[in-house]
C-alpha cells in the first residue's frame, strides 16, 4: 500500500495517539499526522516517533482533513482517527475493494452484516441510522453509515470536489458531493474500537443539528467538479 498515505486527526489526542503510531509503524504505512501548533502534550507524547507533523492555521476536524487531504502525494488516502477506534487491519481490505471495484471512495460502515461499534451509544447509534437514511432517500447514498469517518478515497478526485466544511459536518459534505459528482463509491464493514484514551469532542445535539443544516444545504448545491 504504498500508494496509500493516512490522514491523521489528532486534536488532544496524548493518551492514544503514541499506540496507534507504534501500530501503523509495525505495518509499515505512511501517515500525515494534524496538529495544532499549541498542543504541546500531544505533540510531546509522540517525540519518539518519527511523526511527519502538519500544524494547523485554523482549527476544526474538516479543517484537519482537508490540510491533511491536500498535503498527500500518493494516489490514495484515508481518514484514521487518532482515538484509537479505527482497526489499521481493515485499511487492506478497503484498499483492495478501492482497486479491485474501481472505486473513487469506500466508506467503512459499522451497521453492515458482520460489522459492529464497541463506542457507539444509543444516541450516537439513532442518529447515524437517521442521517444516513436522509443521505439514501434525498441523495441516494449508497452507503450506511454516513457519520463514520473510516475512509479511503482517490486523492485529487476528492480535492476536486472543493470540500469546504471545517467542522464535524465535513463527514457528511464527502459522501453527498461524491455522489452528486458521479464518483463511483461504496461501503464495506467496519468493526470500531472503543476510543483508547482521552474525551470524546462530539457534541451530539449540536453537532446533529449543524449537520441537518448542512445537508440541507447541500441538498440544493449544485456539482462543482471540474
Amino acid at each position: 500500500m504504498n500508494d496509500l498515505t493516512l490522514v491523521i486527526p489528532a486534536k488532544k489526542e496524548p493518551e492514544s495517539l503514541p499506540y496507534v503510531l507504534m501500530e501503523l509503524e509495525k505495518l509499515n504505512l505512511n501517515f500525515l499526522i494534524v496538529l495544532e501548533k499549541t498542543d504541546y502534550v500531544t505533540i510531546n507524547s509522540i517525540e519518539k516517533y518519527k511523526s511527519n507533523i502538519i500544524y494547523q492555521t485554523e482549527k476544526g476536524y474538516g479543517d484537519a482533513i482537508l490540510l491533511g487531504i491536500k498535503s498527500v502525494k500518493t494516489k490514495y488516502f484515508s481518514i484514521f482517527n487518532a482515538d484509537g477506534s479505527f482497526d489499521p487491519y481493515e485499511l487492506n481490505e478497503m484498499y483492495n475493494q478501492i482497486k479491485m471495484r474501481s472505486l473513487d471512495v469506500i466508506f467503512a460502515s459499522r451497521y453492515l452484516k458482520n460489522a459492529s461499534s464497541e463506542d457507539d451509544t444509543i444516541i450516537t447509534f439513532l442518529g447515524n441510522k437517521f442521517f444516513s437514511l436522509i443521505g439514501k432517500i434525498f441523495f441516494n447514498l449508497p452507503i450506511n453509515d454516513i457519520l463514520y469517518t473510516y475512509v479511503i478515497g482517490d486523492t485529487q478526485k476528492i480535492l476536486s470536489l472543493n470540500l469546504k466544511q471545517k467542522d464535524f459536518t465535513l463527514c457528511v459534505e464527502l459522501p453527498i458531493k461524491a455522489k452528486k459528482n458521479s464518483l463511483k463509491i461504496s461501503d464495506i464493514p467496519s468493526n470500531e474500537k472503543s476510543r483508547i484514551g482521552g474525551i470524546n469532542n462530539v457534541n451530539e445535539i449540536k453537532d446533529g443539528f449543524l449537520i441537518l443544516l448542512s445537508m440541507i444545504s447541500l441538498f440544493f448545491d449544485k456539482p462543482k467538479r471540474k
